[in-house]
């Protein structure tokens, strides 16, 4: 009988250090994947009508281990619904940014592949709609006129 798990979690991190989506994809093909599915969360110019020249993201203490668990949860609950078969994984990259980003950095990356789409599209989404509700981050956003905004993004 073949014990392979049916969903393979390949990263799931806070960094510091540049992200990439080309990064993810890499992480997560494989020849039994069909399909893979990214998400490419990135730094926009522009806030409330207001101008963004900059921003810079902070993660609460225990972020990490919440990003982790987000992820191990998301899984769970789709083995439970027998989702995902052995032998053809799927396989999920996250990644969340932290601290000083420019226009056009990429925040928050994440990849699923799977054997079809179907499957890769639900799990990338439900994955990026979590991690932006329930990870412990904050966006500090430096706008053009020289104000400053908070953001909460999860908790």
């Amino acid at each position: 009988m073949d014990t392979e798990s049916a969903f393979e979690i390949v990263h799931a991190v806070l960094s510091a250090e540049p992200i990439s989506v080309d990064q993810a994809i890499a992480a997560v093909e494989s020849d039994t994947a069909g399909a893979v599915v990214s998400f490419s969360g990135v730094v926009r110019n522009h806030d409330g009508g207001k101008p963004v020249q900059r921003l810079s993201y902070s993660a609460h203490p225990t972020a990490h281990q919440v990003l982790a668990d987000v992820v191990a949860q998301l899984v769970a609950e789709q083995s439970a619904a027998g989702a995902g078969q052995p032998g053809q994984p799927v396989r999920i990259w996250a990644a969340h940014r932290t601290g000083p980003l420019e226009i056009g950095d990429p925040a928050l990356v994440c990849a699923v592949s799977a054997a079809h789409r179907g499957q890769a599209f639900a799990v990338c989404a439900e994955l990026v709609d979590r991690i932006k509700e329930q990870v412990p981050i904050w966006k500090e956003q430096f706008f053009a006129d020289g104000t400053v905004e908070w953001v909460g993004a999860g908790g």
